[in-house]
């Protein structure tokens, strides 16, 4: 893998690049089904990953969120799992906290994972087992060890957690769980389905940075699976790690009919 990071992280700053590029421009703009919105953009930024990545490695599969899937995937020995423009409320809106995710898959693991924020001037990169970097250097999550007073990047906080302490929240939840990695943010939990494409590359770099990943149940995460997607996910300092899922575990059960 470490022959091909920098591959990787080339194309999806291209893509990056035109994503910026194109973001003060007038193009088309709709939401998909659920309300959630989608640009001419993502397109583009999905076709031109698709076919720089797919020019890596032919015989990769391919999962996006701008692309149909193709249950052909799951007979693939490795998979690109890609979303195009994480974050694309903040991108439309002309903020920085949008990201392209590319990950690469095998036997079900998050091997190799790139996020490029050209807004905010960040390229995360992480290789399995060879630790995780932003913009060259090594990052590393904190070691706050109490669940009160953690740093969460959120708008707002439920009651419950109002021991908590809320940071900057980028729209994209890669991001948001680049912040836990690069000790800028304690906790970031979801108690919904989720996509695999969301978080792949996230995970992997929070993960070498020290951080302690899983589902909002406290299971592993999985990748390439047929649904393509995971009840929730909960990235934090290894210290708060089990008191998250904890304090979470009635709300996530309850939402998932447990």
């Amino acid at each position: 893998m470490v022959e091909l990071i920098d591959a990787v992280a080339a194309i999806t700053a291209e893509a990056g690049a035109l994503a910026l590029r194109r973001s003060g421009e007038v193009f088309e703009r709709w939401e998909k089904a659920g309300g959630e919105p989608v640009s001419a953009v993502d397109l583009e930024v999905d076709a031109l990953l698709r076919a720089r990545l797919s020019a890596l490695i032919p015989d990769a599969g391919w999962l996006s969120e701008e692309t149909a899937d193709n249950a052909d995937r799951l007979a693939c020995g490795r998979v690109w799992v890609v979303d195009p423009i994480d974050g694309t409320r903040d991108f439309l809106r002309g903020r920085t906290g949008w990201a392209v995710s590319v990950a690469l898959v095998e036997a079900g693991r998050v091997v190799l994972g790139v996020l490029d924020a050209p807004a905010r001037g960040d390229c995360w990169r992480a290789v399995a087992g060879r630790g995780a970097t932003r913009n060259g250097a090594v990052v590393r999550c904190g070691t706050w060890a109490a669940l009160g007073g953690a740093r969460v990047p959120a708008d707002t906080l439920p009651r419950p957690d109002s021991d908590l302490v809320l940071v900057e929240k980028p729209n994209s939840i890669a991001l948001r769980i680049a912040k836990v990695a690069a000790d800028e943010a304690d906790l970031v939990a979801t108690l919904r389905w989720g996509h695999e494409w969301d978080v792949a590359a996230a995970v992997l770099i929070a993960a070498e940075a020290g951080a302690a990943v899983s589902d909002a149940l406290g299971a592993p995460l999985a990748f390439n699976t047929p649904r393509a997607q995971a009840f929730g996910v909960v990235v934090s300092t290894p210290g708060i790690h089990a008191a998250a899922v904890e304090r979470l575990a009635d709300r996530a059960r309850a939402l998932v009919g447990h």
